[in-house]
């Protein structure tokens, strides 16, 4: 089996599932937006829970699970959905066994986690329901370690630590602590031949009260550079790019610091961070300046290191040419420039295959290739709409007339 890289189509969230086509097919789960309305059988939209669980391994005691959950940025569209279908505790404390299969919620293997999002989050807004039971998951994990001195965990309770803390915070965790510009081939616990990442964000605290309130705003968060390869001979290996909700500024920042060794940043697949919004390649607002706002030329070749053939995937609801942001229909066509200039593509995971009936939007790696397939798409909506289809389509109008009335300032 190949290794292969799955995206859900889960609105303006991300959500990525990573299986490597070793022989225990290790899977790594990029963040979760399962939505309510996912959650509904009388709903159309998407069922991305099911559509998880159906790629995922069970243990000796049926039980669903993910070697790897990374959380790239504790907001609400990234982390949806952890407390009912994930298990968030001791492994021991597990209370599903009796359940059929369906019903049991996910083990997490390990956690990849970062102290510096959380605390930049915590900033800004106030954490959502999900990210504080994720955020508790986490301290639980790193308290075990501590007193384990990071040496016999099980799986289960693992955690790697992604970036240092301040003020020393992380000094005793070196065992579980990767530092940025590191590269780790360690997955729940196991170095793995078909995986590698680099760390390249998020970036140590700034001295600079005022640079560090803009490395707030722009919500930083993980971004790593992921190589992937197909088996453990290694004939094809591909990079994937994944930087959660990361703004120009920290584009701009990674693009000053590795632009002379820009392979640092190259890939095959990339997603466009925060859901192909405007401001990961703009300082300047199109609510205020429209056509007259500028692209930052260093954010832009930050992410412009696509490879031939490459992909430019917006993990977003449908792109329209309206005032919506995310997703942005100007960003939508710099990113579409990037792809074209490598004989690439730019795809949305709300638009594919088809907007009607968006399906998870798999590839594989194999052959020397990055190759797009897709399992059968999911059903398009009844001809025949009841009361309820009704009621739901007039509160998405809403919402979207909401949004476009929000221009820049919505964020999903």
């Amino acid at each position: 089996m190949p290794t292969s890289l799955i995206h859900f189509p889960v609105g303006c969230g991300d959500m990525t599932l990573i299986v490597l086509g070793d022989k225990q097919q290790t899977t790594i789960l990029i963040d979760c937006n399962i939505r309510e309305a996912a959650d509904d059988p009388d709903d159309d939209t998407r069922d991305v829970a099911k559509d998880l669980r159906e790629r995922l391994k069970r243990d000796s005691k049926g039980r669903p699970y993910v070697d790897v959950f990374l959380t790239g940025h504790p907001d609400q569209d990234h982390c949806r959905g952890i407390q009912k279908h994930f298990h968030l505790g001791a492994p021991k404390d597990y209370p599903d066994d009796k359940n059929p299969g369906g019903q049991k919620k996910i083990l997490i293997g390990e956690i990849w986690s970062s102290p510096i999002v959380f605390r930049r989050a915590s900033k800004d807004h106030t954490l959502c329901d999900d990210a504080k039971a994720l955020q508790k998951e986490a301290k639980r994990r790193v308290q075990l370690a501590r007193a384990k001195q990071c040496v016999g965990i099980d799986t289960g309770d693992r955690i790697l630590v992604l970036g240092e803390d301040v003020d020393g915070k992380t000094d005793d965790l070196r065992g579980i602590l990767v530092k940025v510009d590191e590269t780790f081939d360690r997955l729940n616990g196991t170095r793995n031949q078909l995986f590698k990442a680099r760390l390249l964000a998020p970036l140590l605290l700034s001295d600079n009260e005022q640079e560090e309130e803009e490395l707030g705003k722009n919500h930083s968060s993980v971004v790593l550079n992921i190589e992937l390869a197909d088996t453990s001979e290694r004939k094809t290996v591909k990079n994937f790019l994944t930087g959660g909700d990361a703004e120009v500024l920290i584009w701009e920042k990674l693009w000053a610091k590795h632009k002379r060794k820009p392979e640092v940043l190259a890939y095959d697949s990339v997603l466009t961070p925060h859901h192909c919004s405007w401001h990961t390649l703009s300082h300047d607002s199109r609510t205020d300046l429209g056509d007259k706002a500028k692209v930052s030329a260093d954010a832009k070749s930050a992410l412009s290191q696509i490879r031939q053939g490459g992909y430019i995937i917006a993990s977003s609801n449908p792109i329209k040419d309206d005032d919506c942001d995310p997703p942005c229909y100007a960003a939508k066509l710099e990113y579409e420039s990037i792809a074209k200039g490598a004989e690439g593509e730019f795809l949305c995971t709300g638009e594919y295959p088809t907007e009607s009936a968006p399906a998870p939007l798999e590839f594989t790696i194999a052959d020397g290739k990055l190759a797009k397939s897709a399992r059968k798409a999911a059903a398009s909506a009844p001809a025949i709409l009841s009361a309820g289809i009704v009621d739901r389509i007039g509160a998405k109008a809403a919402e979207a007339e909401a949004v476009r009335r929000a221009g820049n300032s919505r964020y999903a």
